[in-house]
């Protein structure tokens, strides 16, 4: 009996169609993940049109919670959700190895190639069970700005309880600048990451049925 795994080399020698990309584990914290971040983004900008660090508001009709109370209890339900899902996404990652396998290792210079062929149009789509430079350090990036965005949010929930914290990111007001331009860093990505399943429908398919 095999005990070949999702990650493992036997992929290559299996036909596409048979071949296991993501393990279930990973699709089902992957759409929670895309839920809860939808949710976050959408009742922060509502969070954020009571008091704007620029001048300038989301408009409503891409906001939920309806006002800033409710705002913040989607907010704050989402939160946790992303940080039990996340955790065991990152724990199940690092324990099972599928971290190292897939994003590292990282290095500069493939780094800066595959962006050049991305932007000519010759990156290669074909392995999908293969990331490229740039996608590991876009999901190195977002995981990243994950941490943060949790961690500087926190910071402003609860600035006094959480003063040393608060005090890392340069005070309340900072938090505040980190904990949006963390924001802007995921939307960022999300868009770029719709937009390349749309350009390449097999990654898509891949997520949902694991193949």
């Amino acid at each position: 009996m095999s005990t070949e795994t999702a990650d493992s080399p036997m992929i290559a020698r299996l036909p596409a169609e048979r071949a296991v990309i993501h393990p279930r584990w990973v699709r089902i914290t992957h759409w929670i993940n895309a839920v809860a971040m939808v949710v976050m983004i959408a009742s922060g900008w509502r969070i954020y049109n009571a008091s704007p660090l620029f001048p300038f508001v989301f408009p409503d009709s891409i906001t939920i919670g309806g006002w800033l109370a409710g705002a913040l209890d989607w907010h704050f339900a989402a939160m946790w959700l992303l940080v039990v899902n996340g955790l065991v996404y990152i724990g199940l990652g690092i324990a099972g190895g599928r971290f190292r396998r897939k994003l590292l290792p990282l290095r500069p210079g493939e780094v800066i190639a595959d962006a050049r062929a991305a932007l000519t149009g010759r990156l290669s789509h074909v392995d999908l069970s293969v990331y490229n430079a740039v996608q590991k350090l876009l999901y190195l990036g977002v995981i990243l700005a994950g941490v943060v965005i949790v961690l500087s949010g926190l910071a402003i929930w609860k600035p006094i309880q959480l003063q040393e914290l608060t005090a890392l990111f340069g005070g309340y007001e900072a938090a505040r600048y980190v904990h949006f331009f963390a924001m802007v860093t995921i939307v960022g990505f999300l868009v770029l990451h719709v937009v390349m399943a749309l350009l390449v429908p097999r990654s898509l398919r891949a997520m949902i049925t694991g193949r």
